[in-house]
């Protein structure tokens, strides 16, 4: 499918209204996206309120495409979004999906795009473009540069991933058991997260396979090898949640192909888009979760050599996974088109 006329100005419709959905309307604010007419589509009419400024929020139908030229659908992860039942009616309606939830992800017929990664795979869309997970993305913005440069021949990750990544539920869920510890009263039985998150990690997100990794875990693989149109990377990774609000964080150990060194690696992330090197040991900066939390970009930190193995590093990469995570990849997805 071709990509949309030119014409100065969209028509847009944001597809729900929870921490995705908000942040995709926070976001095509802030990056001055030529919108003309916007529709906030839920399963419930109400009124919502985004940095001070109201909202009418209309309930979805299959005929609440009509005229709408990209639909930013905000995905519910874990289970069928919206997406599944009016995706098809949207694009028949001539508009361009983009979908933030899982369902799309490894059709074969859906380009799966990070813009610092694979901007061209956008022109391959039939009508529907899915982000990725959002661990894979700050990922892939950090590793495809070296990748790029020196080869990947084995990734090794463990994510660090904030309740945000669960929905605004998680969040409160993480407040209320706080404050409840803190105050030494009894934490109530988790009803989102599944076991207690405050004070607390959980090395379990998504749901166990029968090989013993969980759903999230295997995104990471699937996602990577189909964006960098490569399966010989090796590639595992253990994904865990962690009580923090919001912005996931990643350890990543690289083999590279190609000779390099720590100061090849961060030349390269430094001169790379969407990336900003914080790695400063002797100063003792490094980039944290709270730091990250509000902005765009994909922090690199803690770069090193491996001590015990030629041509491998580790990297610290933190990212909020809200905004480059989900909405703001959304975004810039659109801008593309």
């Amino acid at each position: 499918m071709e990509m949309l006329k030119k014409s100065k100005y969209k028509n847009v419709a944001v597809v729900g209204v929870g921490a995705v959905g908000k942040m995709m309307l926070r976001v095509l604010k802030e990056r001055k996206f030529p919108v003309d007419q916007l529709k906030v589509l839920a399963r419930t009419a109400r009124k919502i309120r985004v940095d001070g400024k109201v909202f009418n929020v209309e309930k979805i139908n299959h005929e609440s495409f009509r005229g709408i030229d990209i639909a930013l659908f905000a995905g519910t992860e874990g289970e069928k979004g919206a997406s599944v039942v009016y995706s098809s009616s949207a694009i028949r309606a001539g508009a361009v999906v983009v979908d933030n939830g899982g369902d799309f992800r490894m059709k074969k017929d859906v380009p799966l795009v990070i813009p610092e990664v694979n901007p061209e795979d956008i022109k391959k869309h039939r009508g529907l473009i899915a982000n990725p997970n959002c661990s894979t993305i700050q990922m892939l913005v950090a590793l495809y540069p070296i990748h790029k440069a020196f080869g990947l021949k084995r990734v090794i990750v463990s994510t660090y991933q904030a309740a945000s990544g669960a929905g605004q539920a998680a969040i409160e869920e993480l407040r209320s058991q706080s404050r409840a510890v803190l105050q030494g009263k009894d934490v109530l039985a988790p009803k989102v997260m599944g076991k207690q998150i405050a004070f607390n990690v959980i090395p379990k997100i998504g749901e166990f396979l029968e090989d013993a990794y969980t759903s999230e875990e295997i995104k990471l693989v699937k996602e990577s090898h189909k964006i960098l149109h490569t399966s010989k990377i090796k590639i595992s990774a253990t994904c865990v949640r962690v009580p923090v609000v919001n912005s996931h964080a990643e350890a990543i150990y690289i083999e590279v192909k190609k000779k390099s060194d720590v100061s090849k690696i961060r030349n390269v992330l430094k001169s790379a888009k969407g990336i900003k090197v914080v790695d400063q040991p002797k100063a003792k900066r490094f980039s944290l979760p709270i730091e990250a939390s509000g902005k765009d970009a994909v922090y690199v930190s803690r770069i090193r050599k491996d001590a015990y193995v030629k041509g491998a590093f580790w990297i610290w990469v933190v990212s909020d996974n809200l905004r480059k995570g989900a909405a703001t990849n959304a975004v810039q997805i659109a801008e593309y088109l």
